[in-house]
């Protein structure tokens, strides 16, 4: 009858102490412990706020300021939200927003692809200071230029419109033709030769080879577009002066100075602006996330 065999014990050094790479695998294992708590700890107060917002919204009146604060509520209700929808015509300020935002991204993937791509891909004399200058301007703040831009576009007659916020974006952005050429940059050459080989143009290969390749950093930059047009304040009230085109940012503004501050539907309308942009994320994320990290931005 055989004995049965005994599990080896793990291998010491001649003082008793488990080997070096044993110590190194539990050093990482804590290592990578402690960063997901770090992670959770600073996801949890980015998100406290929105859960804030969020929950304040279904609150009623009475219990907003209740001491001590609590995030639940005996009373939960929808007559934040329908004061909010009833007090101001939400339905076209969302309009407004939305068409101000989608032609913005349309304009920036247009204009900042072509120009990154030139950038990266096509080698002509004065690249490299273009680049740099373009660069440059990112460290210049926006309120340095926004006096003689107003100036400008009120000596053209056209404030008081929509085309001081749309005509920019088929400009380019340089955040965003920075981030684009970056990611341009690798793609393999050999991509490129190969199609000039076989007589494509610059702009065929932009558009067949280039793009297709790029739709992560595409729709990075279709997110952060989306969402800076979707959020902006400052441009919008400086050159829109008619009620009718106000985006929501303007429209909240507006009728909560004039009206006072009512708390519960102040919440429940920001919860509803911020719920395109929620869902946007949720729906480009994977994308969004690799886009980002094959461009090198941080």
């Amino acid at each position: 009858m055989q004995a049965t065999e005994a599990a080896p014990a793990p291998a010491r050094a001649p003082n008793g102490v488990l080997p070096v790479t044993r110590q190194l695998s539990g050093r990482r294992v804590g290592g990578a412990a402690w960063r997901y708590v770090v992670l959770a700890v600073v996801s949890a107060l980015y998100l406290f706020p929105f859960v804030v917002v969020l929950t304040t919204s279904f609150k009623p009146a009475d219990e907003i300021f209740k001491l001590p604060p609590s995030l639940g509520s005996d009373r939960w209700t929808l007559d934040n939200y329908r004061a909010a929808l009833d007090a101001m015509p939400f339905g076209r300020y969302l309009f407004n927003t939305a068409l101000i935002s989608s032609i913005t991204v349309v304009g920036q993937l247009l204009s900042s692809s072509i120009v990154a791509y030139s950038l990266a891909k096509i080698r002509w004399r004065g690249r490299d200071a273009l680049l740099l200058l373009i660069v440059a301007t990112m460290m210049l703040p926006p309120q340095v230029t926004m006096i003689p831009v107003y100036i400008a576009w009120s000596k053209l007659g056209l404030t008081g419109t929509y085309l001081p916020l749309l005509i920019p974006q088929f400009f380019g952005l340089p955040f965003f033709i920075f981030m684009l050429r970056q990611f341009f940059r690798g793609i393999p050459e050999e991509l490129i030769d190969a199609a000039r080989v076989e007589g494509a143009s610059d702009f065929r290969i932009y558009r067949s080879v280039v793009l297709p390749l790029s739709r992560p950093a595409l729709v990075a930059l279709s997110i952060f577009a989306f969402m800076w047009a979707w959020t902006d304040f400052l441009l919008p009230l400086i050159y829109i002066n008619d009620p009718e085109q106000y985006t929501l940012s303007i429209g909240l503004y507006s009728f909560f100075s004039e009206h006072g501050v009512e708390w519960g539907a102040l919440m429940a309308a920001a919860t509803l602006m911020s719920l395109p942009l929620v869902l946007l994320f949720l729906v480009g994320q994977r994308q969004f996330v690799r886009g980002i990290a094959l461009t090198g931005i941080k």
